[in-house]
Order: C-alpha cells, then sequence, then structure tokens
C-alpha cells in the first residue's frame, strides 16, 4: 500500500513511539534472599537442647543463624569481634606467663618491679576484654558482609543482634508451652552501598521476637526449617526496607 500524502503533497513517515528507559532495567539486579536457599535434609543434623534450659536454647538458635546467613551466596561472617577478644585473651596469657617466668629466675628483690609491671599489664589486659566484650560487641552474634557485581560493585553489611526474653511473671508455669515459654529476640541492621561505601543505596532495621516453643518440640528438638524461614522472612523483609 503506498504511503499516504499530507495537504503539502509529502508522503508522511510512520512514526514510531518514543522509547522511554525502564526504571528496572536501570535499576541493579536485586541480590538473592536466604528464602531462595534450598537446604536438603541431609545437610542437616539433629539439635536437641534441654527446654528448660535457656542458655541452651538461645545458643542453639545462635549457632543455626550463622550457620544459615554465612552459606556461600549470601554472607561471608566477620569474626573481628572474636579476633579481639581472642587476641587480648592470648596477650593476658602470654604475659602472665612472661611475668610468672622472670619472677622465677631472677631474685625476688630485683625482680619485684618487673612483676608490678607484668601484673600491671595483665590486669589492663584484661579489663580491655571485658569492657570490648561488653560496650561494643554486646548481644552481637553475626556480622556479614556481600559484594555482589551488577554495573557497579555493591555491598551488603548486616549485623544481628539477640537476646532471651524472659516469660511474664503472669505466664510462669512448670511446662514449657507457647504462652509461657521464653523468647527469643532479634535486632537486625542492614545497610546497602556502594562505591566503597560512600552511596547509600538502602537502609533497614528490624526487632522481632518469638517464643522458644515455636522452634522446639516437647522433647526439646529444633525444628530448623521453620527457624531458618522465620529468619529469612525478617531478612529480606529488611533488605527490601519493610522492617520496623
Amino acid at each position: 500500500m503506498a504511503p499516504r500524502k499530507n495537504a503539502r503533497g509529502l508522503s508522511a513517515t510512520p512514526s514510531t513511539p518514543e522509547r522511554r528507559p525502564s526504571s528496572v532495567a536501570s535499576s541493579p539486579e536485586k541480590p538473592p534472599g536466604p528464602l531462595s536457599i534450598t537446604i536438603s535434609p541431609e545437610e542437616r543434623e539433629i539439635i536437641k537442647v534441654n527446654n528448660y534450659s535457656a542458655a541452651e536454647l538461645k545458643n542453639a538458635c545462635d549457632d543455626a543463624l550463622k550457620r544459615y546467613l554465612s552459606r556461600p551466596v549470601l554472607f561471608k561472617q566477620i569474626h573481628l569481634h572474636t579476633d579481639v577478644r581472642l587476641a587480648l585473651g592470648w596477650a593476658g596469657v602470654f604475659t602472665a606467663v612472661a611475668t610468672g617466668l622472670y619472677g622465677w629466675k631472677i631474685d625476688f628483690e630485683k625482680s619485684k618491679p618487673g612483676v608490678w609491671v607484668g601484673f600491671i599489664l595483665y590486669l589492663v589486659l584484661t579489663s580491655l576484654q571485658t569492657l570490648y566484650s561488653y560496650f561494643v560487641e554486646g548481644d552481637t552474634i553475626f556480622v556479614g558482609r556481600r559484594k555482589t557485581f551488577s554495573k557497579r560493585i555493591i555491598t551488603e553489611r548486616i549485623t544481628i543482634s539477640s537476646s532471651t526474653l524472659p516469660v511474664p511473671s503472669s505466664k510462669l508455669s512448670l511446662k514449657p508451652s507457647p504462652t509461657n515459654s521464653p523468647s527469643y529476640s532479634l535486632s537486625i541492621n542492614y545497610v546497602q552501598s556502594t562505591s566503597g561505601g560512600k552511596s547509600l543505596l538502602a537502609k533497614g532495621r528490624t526487632h522481632e521476637s518469638k517464643e522458644y516453643s515455636a522452634f522446639f518440640d516437647e522433647k526439646g528438638v529444633m525444628a530448623q526449617e521453620v527457624f531458618e524461614r522465620w529468619i529469612g522472612e525478617l531478612v529480606e523483609a529488611v533488605m527490601e526496607g519493610k522492617g520496623a
């Protein structure tokens, strides 16, 4: 068919709609979340604790959280807090041993100044270790980092703290149940940035808690799938900026 002519006798060229850049195409690819990870039953080991020990319940949940989030496709765990505590602890041990050997080999009167120096240094190192654990590390159980490449380097950092909330006095009873069990409380902070942390892309924070009885049966066996699903939902909500 011949092209139509306008009033001036010129043939009209069919117009093509102007393409607008898609915001989805220009945005970086969303990093995979924990819920995208499939774990086969063969990879799991049965975890059993004493339901009447809040410390055992918390430690089991802390360890399960770290195993879940430190998988290769998720976050690489940063052991800075552990390394600092170990360094201060070992420095204190070496100081004590060196001070003891010095006092044993050197005459008592001559060794007193050196022994006092070693003793004071040991107290300082031990105090620093205690203060660091209390004021810096606190309740932090997991610090993870992940780098992804999508047109630019995107860095994610997640910090998780945990604690145990006691049962209210009005709900105390002898047998743990969903209504009288202590709760596992989590605080999650998430930051996504680029350009070496100079450009902030996303930020999220949430604080949630759930009864230990939701994750452990009457025999103390942990329902790891239920726990991991809860953790995955919290982490992905924070990654999407939906955290409270």
